[in-house]
């Protein structure tokens, strides 16, 4: 045998025993089969594969071997998405007897009511101000599987006491520049500035938070309203909000107080409110347990006005209410007959882009791997609002699995789980 011959064949046989070891080394750590994927970001809307390697997605195609897979979950007949965002909820939990949602009662660890309902990133609206953002750190991000991001309150207190209390009144805590250097101390947490339960007739809480924001070049996001006489909305959207800036609680009825974007007498959307949305501010539904009015939200979205980002204001007010959870949230609007690829697009990628956390909300090779794998449930299902008005609905979607950084936080059913050993006996 010549000794070309030779390499040839010492080649070929190292070729085939790379193969050999290839076939017998999976490549990916989780592969997830035949489930109907969504993502937006990247126009996915089909039967599609998963693989993910690590803590990052490695591949989305068809028919990727199952062989590939350490661990194989099979997702046929379910919705696998980006792990869901929810942009508009209050996780400040602790024991402080005055404390409401920041450091209350009033407030929920965020563990026990994310991956449940496939979301693997909640922003808390406010909770924390400039004085108490070290503290929201410390026991709750840093303690929290759940990726945890917030928006700072422009009043340094944040949101102690009720709504009406001194620490949400007075001015003396709206400093925009100490919430600037907040925000920018703590930038990979802080997504943007929040306002909320000003019960003043003025926009001085207002300006100051867009100012903290230009400050910091984050977004605001504005819980508006609570006064008499009340302040225009119409001022709000086209004089002050800027591109990007959130108004949240669109769907929320408190006529007294607040100016709904949905005229009641001629059940018209008022135009500045489309206008609003050209300029480039973002509706966010912020449900809560007294935002969501089927008297607004039957005609807006009847008039085709669906929100940009879904989230819940989740606390202890709206958990067993009207609200309940993400996925509730998310069912309300298929009801509202709002198309199951907008859905999640407004609670994934248009979420991600809101809060400019643009690695979140895809499921893009390289991206963070967390996904949500979700079933559509068939039937009638009854939804209702903060109001007590009720709607129904044909489907609902259920979690059957969450991952998280690529490791499986949630398992409704067993999928990723064997099966006993078979005894000997």
């Amino acid at each position: 045998m010549t000794s070309g011959t030779k390499i040839i064949l010492l080649f070929f046989l190292f070729f085939v025993s790379s193969l050999s070891g290839f076939s017998q080394t999976p490549a990916y750590d989780i592969l997830i089969k035949g489930g109907h994927v969504i993502d937006p970001k990247n126009k996915v809307n089909g039967i599609m594969d998963v693989a993910i390697a690590g803590n990052k997605i490695a591949q989305v195609a068809k028919n990727i071997p199952a062989a590939q897979g350490k661990q194989v979950i099979d997702a046929t007949g379910l919705y696998v998405t980006p792990g869901i965002i929810d942009i508009h909820g209050h996780v400040f939990a602790g024991t402080s007897q005055e404390g409401g949602l920041s450091d209350g009662f009033s407030s929920l660890p965020p563990d026990g009511f994310t991956f449940r309902v496939g979301v693997t990133t909640i922003v808390d609206a406010g909770g924390p101000g400039a004085h108490s953002f070290a503290k929201f750190k410390k026991n709750i991000i840093d303690n929290s599987q759940t990726r945890v991001l917030a928006f700072l309150n422009i009043s340094s207190a944040g949101m102690v006491g009720d709504e009406y209390s001194e620490y949400q009144q007075d001015m003396k805590y709206f400093d925009p520049a100490l919430a600037a250097k907040t925000a920018k101390e703590y930038k990979d947490y802080i997504v943007g500035i929040k306002v909320a339960h000003f019960h003043k007739p003025d926009f001085i809480a207002v300006d100051r938070a867009l100012e903290a924001g230009k400050l910091a070049d984050i977004p605001v996001m504005i819980d508006f309203g609570g006064s008499k006489p009340r302040l225009s909305i119409e001022d709000l959207f086209m004089k002050r909000l800027r591109p990007g800036d959130i108004f949240t609680h669109t769907y929320g009825q408190i006529l007294e107080t607040k100016e709904s974007i949905v005229d009641l007498e001629t059940n018209k959307l008022k135009p500045f409110v489309l206008a609003a949305r050209k300029r480039g501010v973002i509706f966010d539904v912020g449900h809560g347990g007294g935002s969501f009015t089927y008297s607004q939200a039957l005609p807006a979205t009847q008039q085709g006005f669906y929100p940009e980002t879904i989230s819940t204001d989740l606390h202890t007010g709206s958990m067993n209410g009207a609200m309940k959870d993400m996925l509730s949230v998310m069912s309300k609007f298929m009801a509202l007959k709002m198309d199951l690829q907008s859905v999640i697009t407004a609670s994934t990628w248009a979420a991600a882009k809101a809060i400019k956390h643009q690695e979140l909300g895809h499921m893009t090779v390289g991206a963070v791997a967390d996904v949500a794998i979700l079933n559509l449930r068939k039937g009638k299902f009854g939804f209702y609002d903060v109001a007590r008005y009720k709607s129904e609905g044909t489907e609902k979607l259920e979690c059957e699995m969450t991952i998280k950084d690529g490791k499986v936080v949630y398992d409704l059913n067993a999928r990723a789980i064997p099966l006993p050993p078979k005894s000997h006996h």
